[in-house]
């Protein structure tokens, strides 16, 4: 294949991974509206699996994931990595339209700066020379001091007085975290099979151990984005595609020595990249869609699309206080009003 074919190819497979992602956000977060409880309990979690609209969500995040891999194989990841930040900018308008409201100014705005934020992060925080991949020994460390960051951040601990809206961003953050570490151990799990990790060669139950770490921050990012989306869409499907490449970020730098492209510069642009996002991020959470969908919601009797979700993974419809406080509420046995997804 020429490099031009490649490349549109390579941007095709990058569209199609973005729509994935958005699609199953989108349904994450009606689903999270329309739950009752929030899916952390052992009840909730046994509900949440029994539904098909869950599985359907995971069946769109795996057809995502395998997009960008495929993309990967005929693109470079200068051009793929920016391409998936469209995500955001399409889970906000199908969010809308499955609530039956339109995008306000402020969330096209924050969904703006947010974009430009994480693709002047994606831009400078590849590393300047390839590195290895981590050791055994610092995957361990890693998994270990992760999980306490998880923990602390899905507990709430972290996040103050900030509401129901804060704790959705908390778990955003976490699920990001835990889906930016489990590519990590990926990519030293990778290694180990082909023989080729750092230091000594690995036995069978230290791969298997790998294998288990993945699939567990995999799992937990999956249900972490499940959580935050109670709260709100774009906000937290903002903060989990900024969180994600974070991660991998720091890793790349404390551990594998990279460092940002173009030194000290790079550095700088990552700060601004990252004030600009955050500034995206602010305003996504003051959308203004949730009176819109509270009203809409009272009107049909159906509260359960109002709001959205809230928290790992996800982006799309506001993240206002009011939509948020309204997302608490039991949601009644009836599907949400809009268009219904399937199973």
């Amino acid at each position: 294949m020429n490099p031009a074919a490649g490349t549109a190819l390579a941007v095709l497979l990058s569209l199609v991974s973005a729509a994935g992602y958005a699609l199953a956000a989108v349904a994450q977060s009606r689903l999270a509206a329309a739950s009752p409880a929030a899916p952390d309990g052992r009840g909730a979690l046994r509900a949440l699996l029994a539904r098909g609209q869950w599985w359907w969500a995971v069946g769109l995040n795996a057809a995502g994931a395998l997009a960008h891999v495929a993309a990967l194989h005929y693109g470079p990841l200068t051009l793929v990595q920016p391409l998936g930040a469209l995500t955001l900018v399409a889970a906000l308008p199908l969010g809308a339209y499955c609530a039956r409201r339109r995008v306000t100014r402020t969330e096209w705005r924050g969904a703006l700066w947010t974009l430009a934020g994480l693709v002047g992060l994606v831009a400078v925080t590849g590393p300047a020379a390839p590195g290895e991949a981590l050791s055994l020994r610092e995957s361990l460390v890693v998994a270990a001091a992760t999980a306490l960051l998880i923990a602390a951040l899905a507990s709430g601990r972290l996040q103050g007085s900030g509401g129901r809206a804060g704790r959705g961003l908390g778990h955003a953050t976490a699920s990001g975290i835990a889906s930016g570490v489990a590519s990590a151990l990926t990519q030293t799990l990778t290694a180990a099979l082909a023989l080729d990790l750092p230091g000594a060669e690995p036995t069978w139950w230290q791969t298997a151990l790998l294998a288990v770490l993945i699939s567990g921050f995999a799992t937990g990012g999956l249900l972490l984005s499940q959580a935050a989306y109670r709260g709100g869409l774009a906000a937290p499907l903002a903060v989990v595609n900024l969180s994600n490449p974070a991660a991998a970020a720091v890793i790349g730098v404390a551990l594998l020595g990279e460092t940002f492209r173009a030194g000290a510069w790079g550095w700088l642009a990552a700060a601004g990249a990252s004030l600009i996002a955050a500034r995206g991020v602010v305003l996504l959470t003051k959308g203004g869609g949730g009176t819109g969908e509270a009203g809409a919601a009272a009107g049909t009797g159906a509260g359960a699309v109002v709001g959205t979700s809230a928290g790992a993974g996800a982006v799309a419809e506001s993240g206002g206080l009011p939509a948020a406080r309204i997302a608490g509420l039991a949601a009644p046995e009836a599907e949400p009003v809009g268009v219904p997804l399937p199973g």
